[in-house]
This record gives structure tokens, C-alpha cells and sequence, in this order.
């Protein structure tokens, strides 16, 4: 987030961020409003006294369908930026794109552009302004009238839009070279007065008051289709939130079944009897790329929870058709009268085709007994519904393929099992900090062969999938090298001319991949260096102890804690990270373990845990504690330092936890 004054004499609050082309695109530009908002009336920015709570509901509204038009139009990354300007700047046509707009929402407006101006400058009752624009670079689809039809394509400018619409004085579509801007104005203060009506119970209530007004406008062609009264007091009071927070609430949840239990636990029993929720596995099954054993019912809900079971039995049997050619728009489904009986033997139902990132994901259906159709109201608002329902599906499925990719680096990035030494007991605890991705931190304890054991702990610059390609050239090296006989610190001299090797050759790689794919300006960025801490050494079990040689690179030094609780501190030398400089040497410190004597080795996760300003191995912490672990087995001394680690914050560790503790018996 930034903030920079446009002119000294007229400071504005401004943020921008930049957000991932995904489906949690909208719940993040969300936060990111409100935190934006909150942080500008902390500062006393100027114009923020103008901010009520109605403003920050309705821009957390525009921004929401903004955003989520973006990603579903787009499905590139986008960039949201937000500013407050004053009533009387002149300034809004150059930046927001006012006069070079190419495409208003509706056709009709592109002519109206001069009153679109005019009623922003004659906005004389307002404080101000907020600005609100995304931007996506690289939009994957065209200016609108093209002709062309693509396969499981949404409507581009439909309800969502027609909410900015409406809580926007003014608002359209900027295209150029390479980026659509999609912007709206929210006046900062002045609420015009609200028409009396012939339903005035209709909108009771301090805020409920305009939005329902504008919610009306929004959400009811003229004329109205047989809407009960009740439909339309809540259309009237809630319509616009609920999209808003139904977004919010099913952006969260990283589960596809929880998302379709939601979603219809969200319909049922506001806009329909019943709902049901189909989703299709990923499951490859043939050549063509169907899919083995068909949809599956996700999610039955009733608003009577006695007739539950019958209506999931019967939908099993006679599973929806919905073609994928009809989007996301409803279909009329046989109504299943046979599983509701009694006055429910009749009524509507209608199929909405589940699609995200052109991919059908499943079908959702609603009913309502009673009804010959469905009015305007109701599948228009289940229509937006559903296409963020694709969008949290698809999300959730997203976050398992990354999750099960995840877990089968870490198993392959980690050693099955520790090494049994003779004559040596050993202890470890590994806490990745990122449940769901590979962990910076590494281990190893493995036979080198001639009575010799080798033991590793490692740390990785960064996480995720670089760190995984690090570990993933380190720990086999590690292996190789030790077992082909090389001594410690030649061990780690070649796994440091590696990793240089591996860096550059990739970074050639990707800048031969930049220039085939056209962006010449980015080949000279030099090589990416993989920056690896280690702490490396070689046990020799014999009938007084263990002989010990060790390195560290970067890494923590390992601490030795005798029987009667001292605690030697100098058993291995600082020296610098692998990965870094090609000509470093490394060294290597010798001792010996005798029957009693403990070897801790851990990660930064263990001396930068932090409470506060204070560090866990501030005024050497950690040996401190060591200390107290004299006469204690391995086991019992890594899980003491474990729990005071963990003890040592108020808040969770935030960082890989790794030690490892050797004690010679």
C-alpha cells in the first residue's frame, strides 16, 4: 500500500495494490479496502471526517463486483487503486479516463458522456469523491461487439455491474493498449433524499433505508412478475449485502463440499424451497476428457429437514441436464414431486451450470413449490450467486491440487525414516510453519558407509517451490558426496560450486524463455542465487564416544551440553552461506561426545522466535535453557526446547521449527 500527495497544496489519501488473477481475488480487494479506509482516518487524512460507515459498505460492494468482474472477464492479475478526491477537482476526466472511455456498461450511456461529466462537477452537496479503479493488464478478452463466441462465456456486463450502477454517481469501462480499467465514483457525503413510496414499512431502518432503495432499483425490472410480498421486502432490505457477504463467506472456505453446504444453506429458505448442489470430479476417465462415474450430489438442503432424504434419493436416480452452452443462466429441471408431496406436488425448478475459468465445475438447482416460474428477481440474483460459487469451487480446488502437490514434495524432500547410530540416541522435531507447502527447513541423518554417519539440518532462503528445488538438489548431493567418501568440508565446498552452477544455468534458462516469448528487456537480470544455510557433520561411534566433525555455513551454531549441565558454545566456527560466493572455502571443527553428552542442532526458527523485540536466543537463550536439560534424554530435551519455544510468544511461531538432538550413550 501507497500513499503520495498529487499536488503540496491538495494532499489526497491514495492506495493501490496489486492482486492475483484467482478466486480469492475479491475477498482480499475487499480487506484491502476497509484496511485502506480505516488506516486513512487513523492518519487524519485530509477528507477522511466526510468517511461514514455507509461509504466504506457501499465501496466494499463496488470494489467486490469490480474485482470480481475482472477475474472472471480477465483472468489475468489486477492492479485496485483507491483515492479520495475533492468535490470541486476538475482533474477526474485525465485520470480516471472519463473522456477516452471506450465502453459504458450500456450501450445507451456511451451517449449520455457529457452528462456523466456535468453531474459529477455539479455535485455540490458532496465532500468529495472515492475513486475506485481495477485494472487488468493483458485483458484476455476484447472491446465488446466482436462477434466471436467463446465456449462457457458469461455475460460480461451483467447484475454485479448494474450494483455499481446503482451506489456509483458515476461509473464505465477505460480500454487501452494492453489494460482495461474498470473505475467508479462513490460521493464521499450527500445522500439525495428517497422518494416517498406506497410501501414505506418496506424500508425501515438507518442504513437499510438507501440501500434497499438502491437495491429495488437494481434488482427489479419494470414491470414486476408476481414477486410475494415477502420476496420483495427482502430483495428491498438484504439484496444488495447478501451478494457481498455470500462472496465473503464462500471466498474463505478451502473445501468444495463445504462450499456447496453453504451455498445451500445461503438459498434455503431465502429464495427457494429447496437446493441442490452437483459437482463433477477431476478424475480424468477417457481419451476425450470426460470424466469417470458421472456428477455426484454434494449437497441436498430442504426447508423441512424430514423431506431431505427423499429428495437426495430420488435426484440421485435422474441427475439434472444442463448443457454447458447455456453458461450460467437457469434451465427449466423436472420438478420432483414425487419426494415432497402434499401441497409441494407442483411447483419450479431451475438448473444453473456451474463454470469457472471455462472449466464446468457442476450444477446447482433450486426449487419452489407453488410457482409456475420463477420471477426476474430471483434467478437474476441466483445467477450472480452462482457464478461466485464457481468461482469458490474453483478455488477450493486450486488449494487441494496445491495441497496434494505439497505433500508429495515434502515426503520426497524429506528422509522416510532417521538413522539408528550405535551407541547414539537421537531426537527431532520438524514443524513446518505452512501446513499446506514445502517447508525452507531440511533434515538428514543417514550411514555413509566405513562406521560413518552423517547428520544434516538445513534452511532455505524463502519457501514454497524454490526452496523444494534447493532441498531437492541438496539433500541427494548431500548423500552422494558423503557416501563417495569426500570429507566435511570438501562435502560442502561442491555442494556450494552446485548450487551456484544449478542458479545460473536456470536463470539462463529463464532468460532464453523470456526472449522466445518477447520480453528481450528482462535475459540481463543476472543469475538467481539459491541461498542455503547448513549445518553438516560426520559421527564416528567408537568405545569411549562418538567422534564428531562438523561445519556450519550460515547456520546456527550447535551447542554441546555435558552431564553436569555446562554448556560448550565453540565446538564450530561462523562461516558463510552456500550459494552466495564461488571462490569460499569451508572449514571444520573436531571433538568428541563422550557417554552423556548431548549435541543440539536447530534452525533460526528456534533462535529468532520472537516475542516482541526480544529473540529466543537473546543473551544466548538457548544455551541457557540447554543448561537446564542436563540429565535429561534426547527425547525429553527436544521436546522442552520445543514447548519453550512455542511458550516463548504470545502468537504461534511464524517461522520452520527444526533441532535435532544427538546424545552419545
Amino acid at each position: 500500500m501507497s500513499r503520495a500527495p498529487d499536488t503540496p497544496e491538495r494532499p489526497r489519501p491514495t492506495a493501490r495494490t496489486s492482486l492475483p488473477g484467482n478466486p480469492l481475488a475479491p475477498g482480499a480487494a475487499r480487506r484491502f479496502v476497509r484496511t485502506a479506509l480505516a488506516e486513512w482516518t487513523e492518519l487524519a487524512l485530509p477528507g477522511v471526517e466526510f468517511i461514514t460507515d455507509q461509504l466504506v459498505d457501499e465501496a466494499v460492494v463496488v470494489v467486490s463486483e469490480l474485482v470480481t468482474n475482472a477475474v472472471v472477464h480477465a483472468g489475468t492479475d489486477v492492479e485496485l487503486r483507491t483515492r479520495l478526491e475533492p468535490a470541486e477537482d476538475g482533474e477526474f476526466a485525465e485520470n480516471a479516463g472519463l473522456a477516452e472511455f471506450a465502453v459504458f456498461a450500456e450501450p445507451a450511456k456511451l451517449a449520455e458522456s457529457a452528462e456523466f461529466a456535468e453531474e459529477a462537477e455539479s455535485d455540490a452537496g458532496a465532500a468529495g469523491v472515492l475513486v475506485i479503479e481495477v485494472a487488468d493488464h493483458h485483458p484476455a478478452r476484447v472491446v465488446r461487439g466482436d462477434g466471436v463466441e467463446r465456449p462457457h462465456d458469461s455475460a460480461e456486463y451483467g447484475r454485479g455491474l448494474r450494483l455499481v450502477s446503482a451506489l456509483a454517481e458515476s461509473w464505465g469501462i477505460t480500454y487501452r493498449t494492453g489494460t482495461k480499467i474498470v473505475w467508479a465514483r462513490l460521493p464521499v457525503a450527500g445522500v439525495a433524499p428517497v422518494e416517498e413510496t406506497a410501501e414505506p414499512e418496506a424500508y425501515a431502518g438507518e442504513h437499510a433505508l438507501l440501500r434497499g432503495v438502491r437495491a429495488a432499483e437494481i434488482l427489479t425490472p419494470a414491470p414486476r412478475r408476481g414477486v410475494p410480498l415477502h420476496d420483495r421486502e427482502w430483495l428491498n432490505r438484504g439484496a444488495l449485502c447478501f451478494l457481498a457477504e455470500a462472496s465473503d463467506l464462500l471466498a474463505g472456505q478451502l473445501d468444495e463440499d463445504l462450499v456447496a453446504a453453504l451455498t445451500a444453506q445461503l438459498l434455503v429458505p431465502r429464495l427457494a424451497d429447496w437446493c441442490a448442489v452437483w459437482l463433477e470430479d477431476e478424475t480424468p476417465g477417457r481419451l476425450d476428457g470426460g470424466l469417470i462415474g458421472g456428477p455426484r450430489l454434494a449437497r441436498v438442503w430442504h426447508g423441512s429437514e424430514n423431506r431431505i432424504e427423499e429428495l437426495r434419493l430420488l435426484l440421485e436416480k435422474d441427475p439434472p441436464r444442463v448443457p454447458d452452452s447455456a453458461g450460467s443462466g437457469p434451465v427449466p429441471v423436472p420438478w420432483p414431486g414425487e419426494a415432497l408431496g402434499g401441497r409441494a406436488d407442483s411447483g419450479t425448478a431451475l438448473g444453473y451450470r456451474l463454470i469457472a475459468g471455462g472449466r464446468p465445475l457442476g450444477t446447482l438447482v433450486i426449487g419452489r413449490a407453488g410457482l409456475v416460474r420463477f420471477p426476474d428477481e430471483i434467478t437474476g440474483l441466483v445467477e450472480d450467486l452462482s457464478r461466485r460459487v464457481s468461482l469458490a469451487i474453483g478455488a477450493a480446488r486450486q488449494y487441494a491440487r496445491q495441497a496434494t502437490i505439497s505433500r508429495v514434495l515434502q515426503r520426497g524432500l524429506l528422509p522416510g525414516a532417521v538413522a539408528e547410530i550405535p551407541g547414539v540416541r537421537s531426537a527431532l522435531v520438524y514443524e513446518p510453519c505452512d501446513k499446506g507447502g514445502p517447508s525452507g527447513d531440511f533434515y538428514d541423518l543417514f550411514p555413509a558407509g566405513d562406521g560413518r554417519w552423517c547428520f544434516a539440518l538445513g534452511d532455505v532462503q524463502g519457501k514454497g517451490p524454490e526452496a523444494a528445488v534447493v532441498i531437492g538438489l541438496a539433500r541427494p548431493w548431500l548423500r552422494l558426496l558423503a557416501r563417495e567418501g569426500y570429507e566435511v568440508p570438501d562435502v560442502l565446498d561442491r555442494l556450494n560450486q552446485l548450487l551456484l552452477d544449478d542458479a545460473t544455468e536456470a536463470a539462463d534458462a529463464a532468460a532464453r524463455s523470456l526472449v522466445a516469448a518477447g520480453a528481450p528487456g528482462l535475459a540481463d537480470e543476472g543469475p538467481q542465487n539459491r541461498f542455503l544455510s547448513l549445518l553438516y557433520g560426520e559421527l564416528v561411534p567408537h568405545d569411549g564416544g562418538v567422534h564428531c566433525t562438523i561445519a556450519s555455513a550460515g547456520h546456527p551454531l550447535p551447542l554441546v551440553l555435558e552431564p553436569c549441565g555446562t554448556v560448550l558454545t565453540e565446538v564450530a566456527q561462523p562461516q558463510t552461506l552456500l550459494g552466495v560466493f564461488e571462490d569460499a572455502t569451508y572449514t571444520y571443527g573436531s571433538f568428541e561426545l563422550r557417554p552423556g553428552d548431548s549435541l543440539l542442532c536447530v534452525t533460526d526458527g528456534v533462535t529468532e522466535r520472537r516475542s516482541g523485540a526480544r529473540q529466543f536466543d537473546d543473551s544466548e537463550g538457548l544455551a541457557t535453557v540447554l543448561s537446564g536439560c542436563a540429565g535429561l534424554s534426547a527425547e525429553l530435551i527436544a521436546e522442552r526446547i520445543r514447548r519453550l519455544v512455542h511458550e516463548f510468544g504470545p502468537k504461534p511461531p511464524e517461522d520452520d521449527l527444526a533441532l535435532l538432538v544427538l546424545q552419545a550413550e
